[in-house]
């Protein structure tokens, strides 16, 4: 039997989970990965939506600690129904599910970060912080760190050149200025990208959109598209793309 030189890669886009959004869909996630066997999950960030830090650029802000937990605690019970059936799974049988999780911390996460950095708020240094997210099954990456997973380049947003800002543009732009294969959150709308080297290498990028029931007020002019991606023949940056809609998830493995 020939060996496998190709991986296949499931993206969950941001899921900015917050106290009372629905949460059904990382059960039908969850049992969809348990059928279709990825070598690797590949969370883009941006999971813990954390309103509880959202107005932290006011100075005269008052911390609450029971929203605050309120935030951690909905986006741990979100993942734990994520990987439930997985567990089960391995529970059960005597070859378990051997998949690379990974997890890229997003700018939302990072809200604790900055907070604790600022010295108007460094009471809260050893108060709050990144390890209240639920993430032992994970390898977890910091805030735009980009990691290359067989030749794709994850991370939830690229910055550009000399810039802390966001590079922006759609998915074919941002392919001709990193010139390799891509994959990043943090764009509600789905985008995606195919160009050639001059060696004739294929690379591709991917915006992933969203993966969310709710609706969010700040993009009430904005379409956006909701579900997780699967990323087949994964293999030096080029694979074959599949998307997977959450209505059809809910649907089908709920």
């Amino acid at each position: 039997m020939m060996r496998r030189t190709d991986k296949k890669h499931l993206v969950i886009p941001d899921t900015q989970v917050r106290p009372g959004v629905p949460s059904d869909h990382f059960k039908a996630l969850g049992n969809y990965i348990v059928e279709k066997r990825p070598d690797v999950v590949v969370h883009i960030g941006d999971h813990w939506d954390m309103p509880s830090l959202s107005s932290y650029a006011e100075k005269d802000s008052t911390f609450s600690s029971t929203n605050y937990q309120h935030d951690i605690d909905a986006g741990n019970e979100a993942l734990a129904l994520m990987l439930k059936p997985i567990e089960a799974h391995n529970k059960k049988h005597r070859s378990p599910l051997d998949i690379r999780m990974v997890f890229l911390v997003g700018n939302h996460e990072d809200r604790i970060t900055r907070l604790i950095n600022s010295a108007h708020y460094a009471r809260f240094r050893g108060v709050i912080t990144q390890r209240d997210f639920e993430l032992s099954s994970w390898e977890v990456h910091p805030f735009l760190k980009i990691v290359p997973i067989d030749g794709i380049h994850y991370s939830h947003y690229f910055r550009s050149k000399g810039s802390q800002r966001a590079l922006g543009g759609t998915a074919q732009y941002k392919l001709t200025k990193l010139k390799f294969s891509f994959v990043q959150g943090h764009v509600q709308e789905m985008d995606v990208a195919l160009d050639y080297l001059a060696n004739k290498k294929v690379i591709r990028g991917l915006q992933a959109g969203t993966f969310y029931q709710h609706e969010e007020s700040y993009l009430a002019q904005q379409s956006y598209w909701r579900g997780v991606h699967m990323l087949h023949e994964v293999s030096a940056g080029n694979y074959s793309h599949s998307e997977i809609s959450l209505a059809f998830l809910r649907r089908r493995y709920l």
